[in-house]
């Protein structure tokens, strides 16, 4: 087993029931797990944590500070296809998500957008048609062809 891994993705929430909401919206899958502090939700391979944002800075033990609008981290999911980076994208505007930048083709030959949740976190929803994805959709870069440059 490899210990190079994520299995678990912990977001600081204001609103507990608000961002799970936003987040079964778009396909997780809240589960029995979890307490009046954290809800945890099953995503494809991936569970996604949403914590209270005062009882996580006390569980790190770190000063709670205002957060910037910029976090210097995203989160991404990759698509199969430009129409559907765009239902995506549109689906989380449903849910509750801001549109930061629309999805559009960019410099590196893909199409990508990038949307916040509810409390700012930045995600990018893009078509990188350098990488394939399997029937389940995940990305295994492994298993990808080389670049012949």
């Amino acid at each position: 087993m490899k210990d190079a891994r994520i299995t678990l993705v912990t977001l600081g929430v204001a609103d507990l029931a608000r961002s799970s909401r936003f987040y079964e919206a778009l396909g997780w899958t809240r589960t029995d797990q979890g307490n009046e502090s954290v809800v945890f939700l099953q995503g494809e391979g991936i569970v996604l944590s949403l914590f209270g944002l005062e009882d996580l800075a006390k569980d790190a033990d770190v000063p709670l500070e205002p957060l910037p609008r910029f976090r210097g981290l995203t989160l991404a999911i990759n698509l199969a296809d430009e129409a559907e980076t765009d239902r995506f994208f549109a689906l989380a505007l449903e849910a509750g998500g801001t549109a930061v930048k629309p999805p559009e083709k960019v410099f590196w030959g893909g199409y990508s957008g990038y949307f916040a949740d509810p409390d700012g976190h930045l995600w990018e929803i893009a078509h990188n048609p350098f990488f394939a994805l399997d029937a389940a959709g995940r990305l295994d870069l492994t298993a990808q062809p080389k670049d012949p440059a």
